[in-house]
Parts: structure tokens; C-alpha cells; sequence
């Protein structure tokens, strides 16, 4: 049956070839347009290029003089460092917790996957209820545990990064988490009996036979939460809007398109979108290198 198939081309050009024109129509040929708009001069959304800029690579030099781009950089970085420490780290210690217990467990994987399921604008409406009010349910909480005199204005300097970066934090702790358990699955239980015989047990047991054998796993979340960090924007977005605290608040991805829909400067819009996909095939270049996985596991 197998090679048959495999002999017979006309199948597979029948069943790839949609495929195929569904990705040049909304990804290839949207993706070459787009670096064509950045070196053109486009004042509005839906409004036809009026020839290139001049000189054609200003807006590329504008990229190293806009400072709140700068910002959104600075911003996005520090969002990748956290989503590696806390949503990876977080996901890490759920699975292991979750994967050494034998009732309930199945209920745990729902609870903790279901954050993925929600929509963000429904999560950044609710994340808005908890955080960006001052008589918010956080707020609330506070007051009557007798922790704060007044509400605590979380857009602020000092709280709106935290405002941020939680939600996003635990949305996403799910995804990994059940990559994770994927992983810990496939991990034979005759290894842990045959350690237990040894006599190791307890963290022992996961640093010496749990991570080792879950190292490819972890590389690949790695990789996902480091390219992922690059094209946040809905919950940000929706919490925070073009509203960004003291224009410190900004994101690659919520700048790219407060410029291209709200500032009208799509040309400008397109090219922070090149840098997107220019950094994300860079830092998925090197943590693919630094996180490379072993094909000895």
C-alpha cells in the first residue's frame, strides 16, 4: 500500500497543491508586498503607494531613531526573558507536579490548559476587571486584607510592566505545560522503578532521569516561547490599548500597528513588521543553536 502510494504522484500534487496556493495567496505573496510597502510612501490604510520614499530607505533609518521603538524593543526582550523563565519554568514544575500523581490528574491538564481556549479580548476584558480599575477586584482584595490605605494605580510607572506581562504570563503557562506532560509520558516507567532500586528517588530522580530525557521537549518549548514573545499583541492590546503608560508600555506588536491603523503610516507599519520577522528568524537561529536537540535522547 505504502510504496503504491508513494509511486502514484498525482495524489499528492491533488491533495499539496491547495495547500500550496492557500500559502502563496495569504502568506508569500502578503509577505513580499509588505517589503515593497516599507520602502514606499503610504500615508493611509487602503490608499495606493505615491512612488517610493526619498531617499527609499528612510524608513529603515527612522528604525534607529524612533525612540519608542526603542522601547518596544527594550519591552519585548524583557517579555522573552520572562516568558522563558516563567511561562517554560512555571509549565515545567505544573508537569512534573502533575505527572507524579495518579488521581485527578486528567482534571489538572483541563484546569491548567484551559487559559488557551479563552479568546484574549474576553481575557483582556477580564484581566481589565482585575487589574485597571481603582476599586478593581485586585484592589479589593488588597484594601480588605488591610495591605494597601488606597487602590494602586497598576498603569503607573512602577506596575504597569507586572499589569503586562502577567496575563500573557498565564495564558500561555498552559500551552507548554501540556507539551510537557506530552514528553514526561513517553518517559518509561521501567527507568524510575530501575532507579528506585538504586535508591534514586525525589529530585534525584528528575535531575539525573526526568530532565536528561526531556531535554528535546524542553529545547522546542524554548524555541516556541522565544519566537512567541515577538508577536504578542491581542491581551496587550486590549488592556492598554494606544493608551501606553507615559508611552513606556509599547511592544513590537502593539507598535506596528498603533502606527499602521491608528497613526495611518503604513509604510513605516510594514517595515517594524520586517523587523519582527527579521528577529524572529534571528533568535530562533540561536536558540535553535544554544537549544539544540540531541538525537542520542
Amino acid at each position: 500500500m505504502g510504496p503504491t502510494l508513494y509511486r502514484k504522484k498525482g495524489p499528492l500534487v491533488v491533495f499539496l497543491l491547495p495547500a500550496f496556493l492557500f500559502l502563496i495567496l495569504f502568506l508569500y505573496y502578503p509577505f513580499f508586498q509588505n517589503i515593497l510597502n516599507s520602502f514606499s510612501d503610504i500615508t493611509g490604510l487602503g490608499s495606493a503607494a505615491a512612488g517610493l520614499n526619498d531617499p527609499w530607505y528612510r524608513n529603515y533609518a527612522g528604525l534607529f531613531t524612533d525612540e519608542k521603538l526603542r522601547t518596544a524593543l527594550g519591552n519585548t526582550l524583557l517579555l522573552t526573558v520572562c516568558t522563558v523563565v516563567f511561562q517554560v519554568g512555571i509549565a515545567l514544575i505544573l508537569a512534573l507536579l502533575v505527572d507524579s500523581i495518579r488521581v485527578g490528574a486528567q482534571l489538572f491538564r483541563t484546569l491548567y490548559f484551559f487559559p488557551i481556549v479563552i479568546s484574549a479580548t474576553a481575557l483582556g476584558l477580564m484581566f481589565n476587571l482585575i487589574f485597571l480599575y481603582p476599586s478593581g477586584m485586585l484592589n479589593q482584595l488588597l484594601s480588605n486584607l488591610g495591605l494597601v490605605a488606597r487602590g494602586i494605580d497598576w498603569k503607573d510607572q512602577g506596575h504597569f510592566l507586572f499589569t503586562m506581562f502577567a496575563p500573557v504570563m498565564w495564558q500561555y503557562v498552559g500551552f507548554y505545560f501540556v507539551i510537557l506532560v506530552t514528553g514526561l509520558n513517553n518517559i518509561s516507567q521501567d527507568l524510575y522503578e530501575a532507579a528506585a532500586l538504586d535508591g534514586c528517588t525525589g529530585l534525584a530522580r528528575v535531575k539525573y532521569i526526568t530532565l536528561p530525557l526531556l531535554r528535546n521537549v524542553l529545547c522546542t518549548c524554548l524555541v516556541l516561547a522565544i519566537t512567541g514573545a515577538l508577536k504578542v499583541f491581542d491581551l496587550p492590546w486590549v488592556m492598554f490599548g494606544a493608551g501606553m503608560p507615559l508611552n513606556r508600555g509599547w511592544l513590537t506588536g502593539t507598535y506596528m500597528y498603533d502606527q499602521t491603523f491608528n497613526r495611518g503610516n503604513v509604510d513605516y507599519g510594514s517595515t517594524i513588521a520586517i523587523l519582527i520577522v527579521v528577529l524572529g528568524v534571528v533568535f530562533s537561529s540561536i536558540a535553535n543553536r544554544v537549544f539544540k536537540p540531541r538525537d542520542d535522547i
